[in-house]
């Protein structure tokens, strides 16, 4: 049995792999570099592993504070996965492949994984990430942006007349400033998203699958126009795939 832990900017998510079957244990919010997080609670029923695997895009310390608590648990010396140039399919187009996010790199494996044809996945968490992945597993680069709720969080911090808009709604035209500032930030990374389908859509010479993960992204959805679907455990499916592989 494999433990499998997705480490995010702003969560921790957990899951267990046997070969087989993937079971997801849970997840756990986290904040700067000191973790506080109850690992006793979300560990508490895993028994023995056999190895650890993180997929981390938070800092070295909290990766590494993470690897001590998993040692201190399972007395298994965990391994942190990094970006190839080539695995499971899947072929990074970074010229420096492990500056690729592995996040990045494990939700296109996943996604090649059950997609037959050209795809494209919009990552919305922290960050908004974009990336284009041909049917025969050829990664075709990607964009990197603010989340929208780092864009708003980003415009109310630096303007002194701005606060952060409380239950704003998201509208075509706005007649307040909370809606204005929410519809701003929303409709702006639902444009981004919908430009690179576009983009992609005349590469490939098809449309791609769209597929979207990451804490904001079914709010992004619902303001996307061509069709999409939601994959929450994409990162964790992903990682299942390349330990396996390994």
């Amino acid at each position: 049995m494999k433990l499998l832990i997705d480490l995010g900017n702003t969560r921790l998510k957990c899951a267990l792999w046997d070969g087989s079957t993937l079971r997801f244990i849970g997840a756990l919010p986290h904040v700067g570099d000191e973790l506080q997080l109850d690992f006793n609670t979300l560990w508490k029923d895993i028994g023995a592993v056999s190895a650890i695997l993180i997929a981390s895009v938070a800092s070295t310390a909290v990766g590494d504070q993470v690897a001590r608590k998993a040692f201190g648990r399972f007395g298994v010396p965990a391994a942190f996965v990094l970006s190839p140039a080539s695995a499971c399919g899947v072929r990074n187009a970074y010229a420096e492949p492990g500056r690729l996010g592995i996040d990045r790199f494990l939700g296109l494996v996943a996604l090649h994984a059950v997609e037959s044809g050209p795809s494209v996945l919009a990552s919305c968490g922290t960050a908004l990430t974009l990336d284009a992945l041909a049917a025969d597993g050829r990664h075709l680069g990607g964009l990197i942006a603010p989340s929208p709720p780092l864009m708003r969080d980003a415009l109310t911090g630096a303007t002194a007349r701005l606060s952060t808009p409380q239950a704003a709604r998201v509208v075509e035209r706005a007649d307040n400033t909370d809606d204005a500032i929410e519809s701003g930030v929303w409709l702006a990374g639902a444009a981004l998203v919908e430009r690179f389908v576009a983009h992609a859509t005349t590469t490939f010479g098809a449309k791609p699958s769209i597929v979207l993960t990451g804490g904001s992204a079914a709010r992004l959805a619902a303001l996307i126009e061509p069709p999409c679907r939601l994959d929450a455990e994409l990162v964790l499916r992903g990682l299942a795939i390349y330990a396996t592989s390994t």
